[in-house]
């Protein structure tokens, strides 16, 4: 599962079966239509594109969709991904240059302390 690539109009049907546990095509189209503008076709093709990969699950009648993979399994694929290209894999060298260039309170700080501590078994 780890070669699975959403791109963001794939994460937006998504979203919406992560949201929902599972819906109908056609409620699918009517929703995405109403935020984004896809016509029904255009919807149908991505649903179609996430049964092809294995994300999405449909079944009938109604053509009921189900999300097959969680919201985080796939924020961990994509993190990982992310990581990969821009920061050569380092997660020290994304979090350093991250928290650089951020505004923290000492609420943000302490909590960083606190996941830290715990991940090293510090606690």
């Amino acid at each position: 599962m780890s070669e699975l690539k959403l791109h963001g109009g794939e994460l937006n049907v998504m979203e919406l079966l992560w949201s929902n546990k599972e819906l109908a095509a056609k409620d699918i189209s009517k929703i995405i239509k109403e935020y984004i503008g896809w016509e029904k076709n255009t919807t149908y093709t991505v649903i179609k594109r996430l049964i092809d990969k294995g994300a999405v699950k449909r079944t009938d009648p109604g053509f009921i969709c189900s999300a097959l993979i969680s919201q985080r399994s796939v924020r961990e694929i994509e993190t990982k991904r992310f990581l990969e290209q821009f920061y050569n894999g380092s997660l020290q060298t994304f979090i350093t240059e991250f928290l650089m260039n951020q505004e923290l309170s000492e609420n943000n700080i302490t909590e960083l302390k606190e996941i830290v501590a715990k991940k090293s078994g510090k606690n």
